[in-house]
């Protein structure tokens, strides 16, 4: 396996002391990497001569550091990172991590448990706010044109089996039901994890094509959702490599669906929130068009949403006008049918509440206070108290459009219950919202209304964390095809 150079050729200092505190000869340490390499289906053939190499300043590609550190970790019996070996990826190395698309499946596996060997370790560039800007939109590029993969069984490695499978699942949805209550703050970190010491393990292991491509398709939901973790804890330049290894895994899954939402619900939406509204339509539109015919109205829907999301923020009223009415068409579509069995299990959640939510956003966005609140109340009343994190935006949102309409009472009124929900959570996105509600509000600043809302806000960080109860549901608002549009934060968030 080719290697590469430290950036100054320095001896490897750490991994020689590291050899020796393990009482180890450069040749058993070569002996127990190859084996490493083995469990995880990689056919390493390193020598004494490689290990000298390692020591001497050279570094070996892809996961061979992983399995550098697990070799010594066994013969320590503690655990050894790949920084402590002396071959954590520095900045310029690294740069490129995670922001490619695969041209194969293996490759494919190799880039995502990089990307997330690289997360686990926190390294700066994949901590920071930087994003890639050419890579918004040329990752959905590649997923369009891209063939599907023909076969992904893998024929070395430990077994993996439906019941691997299945946990893969029920970890993301537990994951997932927490991120809702609590927020990513509180999540990430375990998420994190469990793809690095669980999945990278999985995908490296031996199975058949039906096994294997549901295990694909099951590692890109719980890739998205990472991504989408990184966005509410303000990393977005993580995010955006989660992203797009998730919309490759689900091509490996043979899923073109769930491609089609990571590019609608997750790439559009980090978009959104980095300011590039041209980029939201582009993206929501090759959801739409790298899907034609293979997705079932509910998910027409949130990917028509997803694009009048972007023309909102653009400012133009006609055309998000049109993409709200072929996202309110298709639902309608979606809650008729008699059969709603259809619809794959990750956008079920997409109800009518999401909808408005959704609209609600892009109206907020067009400068219309009166439909947005009308729409933000909807939303409201159809969230369920467990999704604290979306019903604090959502009360955010109303609080935005009150005061836009010099509703000043309601609006602090709506705002101090977000308060509460946002003291049991740890979200960047909420905050996010609170800030601008203040930015609302700065006309404002004398009202005795206001000055009380913004000394309780100033206040809430050394206030008591309150119980997981959601106050009382908004009053609803009939909800009307006839209406224009907008787009919400995220379907799933």
């Amino acid at each position: 396996m080719a290697a590469r150079p430290l950036t100054a050729r320095q001896p490897n200092d750490r991994l020689a002391a590291l050899i020796e505190a393990a009482g180890s000869s450069n040749a058993g340490l070569a002996r127990r990497v190859n084996l490493v390499g083995a469990e995880h289906g990689l056919d390493l053939r390193y020598d004494k001569t490689s290990v000298a190499r390692w020591l001497r300043g050279q570094q070996p590609r892809g996961q061979a550091p992983a399995m550098i550190a697990q070799a010594l970790a066994r013969k320590l019996g503690r655990p050894v990172t790949v920084d402590e070996i002396g071959m954590a990826p520095s900045r310029d190395q690294s740069s490129g991590v995670g922001l490619r698309y695969a041209s194969s499946v293996p490759q494919a596996v190799e880039l995502a448990t990089e990307l997330w060997r690289g997360d686990v370790a926190s390294h700066d560039f994949l901590t920071g706010q930087t994003v890639a800007a050419a890579a918004l939109v040329e990752p959905s590029r590649d997923w369009l044109i891209s063939a599907p993969d023909t076969e992904v069984p893998r024929g070395s490695g430990p077994r993996v089996g439906p019941g691997d499978v299945a946990a893969v699942r029920a970890t993301t949805a537990a994951l997932s039901e927490l991120d809702h209550r609590f927020g990513s703050g509180h999540v990430r970190p375990v998420l994190a994890h469990y793809l690095n010491s669980v999945l990278a393990g999985l995908l490296a292991g031996s199975y058949r094509e039906p096994v294997g491509r549901a295990l694909f398709a099951a590692a890109a939901r719980l890739s998205e959702l990472a991504g989408y973790m990184a966005v509410d804890t303000k990393r977005p330049g993580l995010a955006q490599r989660h992203y797009i290894q998730a919309l490759r895994l689900a091509q490996a899954g043979g899923d073109r669906a769930y491609g089609g939402y990571v590019l609608a619900a997750g790439m559009s939406h980090l978009a959104a929130s980095l300011g590039n509204p041209r980029e939201i339509t582009q993206l929501a539109r090759a959801a739409q068009e790298g899907t034609r015919g293979r997705v079932t109205p509910r998910t027409e829907a949130m990917f028509h949403a997803a694009e009048a999301r972007g023309h909102a923020l653009l400012g133009d009223h006609r055309a998000c006008q049109l993409a709200a009415g072929r996202a309110l068409a298709a639902f309608e579509r979606a809650e008729a049918a008699t059969d709603a069995g259809d619809d794959p299990p990750w956008i079920a959640h997409f109800d009518a509440a999401y909808l408005a939510d959704e609209l609600a956003h892009c109206h907020r966005d067009l400068g219309q206070p009166g439909p947005a609140q009308s729409r933000a109340e909807e939303a409201l009343a159809g969230h369920p108290q467990t999704r604290a994190r979306r019903r604090a935006i959502g009360l955010l949102l109303l609080a935005d459009a009150q005061a836009a309409g010099r509703q000043l009472d309601a609006a602090c009124h709506s705002a101090g219950q977000a308060l509460d929900l946002l003291a049991g959570l740890r979200t960047g996105r909420g905050q996010e919202y609170l800030d601008a509600f203040h930015r609302r509000l700065e006309p404002f600043a004398a009202e005795p209304v206001v000055r009380a809302f913004t000394e309780r806000s100033s206040a809430r960080d050394s206030s008591p964390v309150p119980s997981q109860s959601s106050p009382p549901s908004a009053p609803s608002a009939p909800f009307s095809s006839r209406s224009s549009a907008g787009t919400e934060e995220r379907a799933g968030g």
